[in-house]
This record gives C-alpha cells, structure tokens and sequence, in this order.
C-alpha cells in the first residue's frame, strides 16, 4: 500500500459514523446523490474522490477542506504531517529542536526566496517535474511555490532534514543575503527561549 493510501486509511479509521455522513453531504455536488448512497466508509468516500482526482498525494487541499468542515482537527493535522514530513515515522524521529528550526526555516525562505525557488530547489534535489506540480498547483503564489518546495524536500529527505542543508544550498544558489537573514533568525528565535 502506498503511503497516501495507509494516511487515507488511518484517517478512515478514525471517522464516525456522522462524520462519514457530514463528509458525503459535502460532497453532494462532486460525486451525486445516487452514488453517494453506496457509500457507507471513508475510504470508499476517498477512493471516490481519488478516482475523480479530488484528492492525491500532491492535491490535498479538497479533503483539508472537508475535514476543516466536519470539525475534525485532529485528522487535518495528520494530513498535514503527512506532507510535511512524508509517511510514517520519520516525524517522530524528528528531533523537535530540529522540526522547530525547519519550520522557522520554511516561514524565512518562503518570503525570502522568490522568484529564485525554482533554481533552490534543483539545488536542493528537487527534480524538474516535481518543480513544475508544485509551480501548476500555485501558479500565482510564489510564497506557496516555495512552502510547497520545502515540504517536498522534508519528506524526501525524512529524519535526514536539517537547516544546515538548506543554507548550503542557499550558498551554492549565491543567495547569501538569503542565508545569512536565515541565520540571524534562527539566532533571535533561540534567543527567546
């Protein structure tokens, strides 16, 4: 099974009953009435909206919405760190030092970067296809572009993600200025605690 399809499942798991049926009210208008009364779990919700490319790996914003509406923080969440830091347990080994550095790094870069996050990311290993899902999926938002960059290369590299890597990358880019801000922001937020 692959990952998107074991945080489907485990998210599944974890609806109610009423939750189902809040779900497929929401989602009258993209599936229909007819088909919607087969449906009786999440996953059958799920696989639904997947066959209608509704949801995926990339393109979680849908079902983001329909958990928001149904009140389930809690599997947002989940869905949340699924892509930020990919499946499983590579969260979890996270240092929480090291996951509160890359989340300061990924609030830095995503303004700082710009137009430049396309050449930032090859630097960072992220492949040319890969760059053209995230520049279609926020074709006008370059922050977006950028956050989305940066939770890709956390879940490529998993337990592995440091801020060191990002500023090495920002160096060999030239974007200096860029790194150095990113230091000194990263110095102030341990300052404060």
């Amino acid at each position: 099974m692959d990952p998107f399809s074991l945080v489907l499942l485990q998210i599944s798991e974890d609806l109610l009953p009423d939750n189902v049926n809040a779900m497929k009210f929401l989602c009258q208008a993209q599936i229909g009435k007819k088909k919607l009364e087969q449906i009786n779990k999440g996953t059958e919700l799920f696989e639904c909206l997947q066959q209608m490319n509704k949801i995926g790996p990339d393109n979680t914003d849908f079902l983001k919405d329909l958990l928001n509406s149904i009140k389930r923080a809690d599997l947002h969440e989940r869905l949340s760190n699924f892509e930020t830091c990919g499946p499983g347990p590579q969260e979890v080994r996270l240092d929480p030092n090291v996951r509160a550095k890359l989340d300061i790094a990924t609030d830095e870069l995503s303004e700082q970067l710009g137009r430049n996050w396309r050449r930032y990311g090859r630097k960072l290993g992220i492949t040319d296809a890969k760059l053209d899902q995230i520049s279609a999926k926020h074709p006008f938002d370059l922050r977006e572009q950028a956050v989305t960059l940066l939770r890709e290369w956390r879940k490529m590299q998993g337990a592995d993600a440091k801020v060191d890597g990002l500023i090495k990358a920002l160096r060999s880019c030239e974007l200096n200025l860029t790194a150095d801000q990113l230091i000194r922001r990263l110095a102030q937020e341990e300052q404060k605690q």
